[in-house]
Formats: structure tokens, sequence, C-alpha cells
């Protein structure tokens, strides 16, 4: 069995970065930015009020509480320039200051004088007070986003404020998911036969991988003949697949035939068993134009597993983004494991009364048992070499995807 880590080095090996593509902001979300974006204009494009009240200039020195001020003008939001003379604007929130004026103070710190109208001062203003300065948020010029980010709704806020239109971020990567297995059911309508049962693998690729960065251009499940599964292949690669996932067919069985289909459509197996627990049959292969292949064993949390820490590093390469980096976090509890294997854990993170994190490993770690996987909030990581591991160990925890935020909560680990 090769170690994991040089089975994700092989695998990033074989990864290349895709090119850029030019796309309209609104439909940037959850895109990757390919380059810096530089702000082509300054935020506040103007001097604006921070509050309905009176604009007012007066050089440095502030301007004391008791002086009245002629009402020159008002100013409200989406008024144009103006001039200032002599006196003070009536001005409302996010109103662009009259030019000459640099200070204004709130409506409630003010008195209104009438024949002719005034404002009274109940407080000294100084300058600057109560004032966005052009260019305070984002000046000019300077880069605002870099290259690398994966686009969130605060990001496009900002590349609307600032004009922006389009956006290059990196291409997704084109992914096709194949289910094997006779057993499998798709539609959930349909009563189970004696040995049957319901595809959970198809449903939750179908739902991972387009959160994993990747688009998903064809899934479909077949059965136990190879035949069948290049047919569906031909169909995964004609749809523009340049990634193949498999489910299935990967072990030691006699049904399990995908290497051999491999070698049929001439691809080169890569590796073949990883010392993981679980999804030690995991395969993977490059097809001659480079193309990418992982057949991952049929237990939905093998699955989950191949995906998260093999096949996700892969569109991480192939998006341009970094390795990912691991969060270490102290185990709530002892943990024993056996050695010669790595370990991915169903895990919860949260929390304790102090405010320190811990996590905890949940029962039912099985690759079978989904429930524990719809229960946890992070996976943690347990090496080769370790065996037993005491409470407040530091370990590795991960997201339950490589582009979402860790969503750990108060409860208690």
């Amino acid at each position: 069995m090769l170690d994991s880590e040089e089975g994700l080095r092989l695998i990033l090996a074989a990864c290349v970065p895709l090119p850029a593509q030019q796309i309209p902001v609104a439909e940037a979300m959850g895109r990757v930015l390919a380059a810096p974006i530089v702000a082509n204009a300054a935020l506040p494009p103007f001097d604006n009020s921070a509050m309905d009240g009176y604009a007012l200039g007066g050089g440095a020195e502030p301007l004391p509480a008791g002086s009245a001020w002629p009402i020159e003008g008002e100013q409200a939001a989406g008024d144009g320039a103006a001039r200032a003379q002599r006196g003070a604007w009536e001005i409302m929130t996010g109103a662009r200051l009259p030019d000459g004026l640099d200070r204004v103070i709130p409506v409630e710190q003010t008195g209104r004088l009438e024949a002719p109208p005034r404002v009274r001062l109940l407080a000294e203003v100084a300058a600057g007070q109560n004032v966005r300065t052009a260019g305070s948020d984002v000046p000019a010029g300077e880069t605002v986003l870099a290259a690398g980010t994966v686009l969130a709704p605060q990001h496009l806020m900002l590349l609307a404020a600032l004009g922006m239109t389009r956006v290059a971020v990196a291409e997704r990567p084109c992914v096709a998911v194949l289910c094997t297995g006779r057993e499998l059911v798709d539609d959930a309508a349909v009563p189970l036969a004696p040995g049957q049962i319901r595809n959970s693998n198809g449903p939750f690729l179908a739902a991972r991988l387009p959160r994993a960065g990747a688009e998903l251009a064809h899934i479909e499940t077949v059965g136990d003949e190879m035949e069948a599964f290049l047919a569906a292949f031909a169909r995964a690669r004609a749809a523009g697949a340049r990634v193949v996932i498999s489910t299935g067919a990967v072990s030691m069985g006699r049904y399990d035939f995908v290497p051999q289909a491999l070698e049929r459509l001439g691809a080169e197996a890569i590796f073949h068993k990883l010392a993981i627990r679980p999804g030690k049959p995991l395969l993977f292969a490059r097809l001659p134009d480079g193309s990418l292949f992982f057949g991952l064993p049929g237990n939905p949390i093998a699955v989950a597993v191949g995906l998260r820490f093999f096949v996700e590093p892969a569109l991480r390469a192939m998006l341009g983004l970094p390795r990912e980096v691991p969060w270490r976090v102290p185990l709530a509890a002892d943990y024993a494991k056996k050695p010669r294997l790595r370990f991915h854990l169903k895990a919860r993170v949260a929390l304790d009364a102090q405010g320190h994190l811990a996590a905890r490993v949940l029962p039912g770690q099985e690759s079978y048992r989904i429930r524990p996987l719809a229960q946890a909030n992070a996976w943690v990581v347990v090496p080769v070499e370790a065996m037993e591991l005491p409470a407040g160990t530091l370990v590795e925890i991960c997201g339950l995807g490589h582009l979402e935020s860790p969503n750990f909560d108060g409860s208690g680990a």
C-alpha cells in the first residue's frame, strides 16, 4: 500500500492549472479569482456626510458651541456638486459635501432659528467630524482582492461598489461521476427488491462537487458489466469531463472490473491502494490525453474520504489554489487506532465553556455508516504512526469541504 502523502504527491504532479476566463460579476459567486482585483476608482468616490445634520467649514479650528450660522442650502443623497459660500448646508446621510465644507454636526446637536434661517450649534464640531472622505475605504489603484480568493457575497458587494462588471476567474474543472453496482437504485419512488440499496453516493457527489469548485458534466449509474461502464465512460467524456470519478468495483471481488476497464482505455494506473482508512482500495489513473480518473470504493464514507482528501486537492491545484493547511485542535477524549494506516474520522468540533475548541470523534466510524457524517462538522485526520492519543492531543482538523469555512458551534465538544 502506498503512503497517502506519496499518493497525494503523485495526484498533484498530474494536475495542471486551468486557464482563466472572464465572466460577469453577477455570475461569479463561489468562483476563484485568477488575477488580483485593483480598484479602478476610490470608495467613497467623494467626501460625504456620515449622518443627517448640517455641513460647515472652518479650517483647522473647531467651531464653538453656541455659534450660529446662516443656512445657505440643502444637499440630499444623489445631489451633484455644489459650492458653499459662507454658511451651513442642511445635509442628509450619504450626500456629497458641498465644496469648501469639511465637517458635519448631527441634527440633534443643533437648534433651528428663523428670520432669517440659521442653525445654532449645541456642541463643538471639529474639522473632519462625521465626514466620510473620498478613498477612505478604498483608494484608487489599490489591490483589494488577491488572486485565489473564493468569491463570496461580501466580495461581490465590493466589486459592485467599484462598478466592475466582469472578473477573471479560474475555469472550473469539468467532472463526471459514474456509480457502479447492479444493486443500486436511483429512483427513490421505486420499491427496493431483495438485495438492492438506494444510491447515496451519486446524490452526495452531485451536491458536493459544485461546492468544491467543479462543474458536474455528467452523472450516471451503471451495473457491474465492463461494456456498460465503457459506454458510460464515453458519454462522460463526450460531455466534456476531464476528471472522471467512479464509485465501487475497485477492490478484489469478481465484479471489481474498473482496473481492467482502464486498461482497455489505455490509461496509466498511477497507484491502486493507499494506507488509509476508510477508502484503502482507492485507484488513481491518467488517460492518454492527460485526463484524470479516480476510482473510489463503493462504501459511502470511503467515497466521502476519497473526494475530500484526494479529489479535492486535485481540484484545488487545477483552480490555481495552494495546498490546504489544516487546523490543529485538541481531542476532547482519548482515542486509539491501529498502526500502519492514516485514519480519517467523522468528528464534531465545538467550543467548550471556556471558549476553547476541542474535537470529538463521533461513534460509528465504519465506512458504511452515513448518519455520523450527517452529524459531523469536520474531519479529524490521525497520522499513520499514531496509536494511542490521549485527550488534549493536537490533531489535524479539516472542514467538510476545502472551499468551506469551518462551521464550529458552542454546544460543547
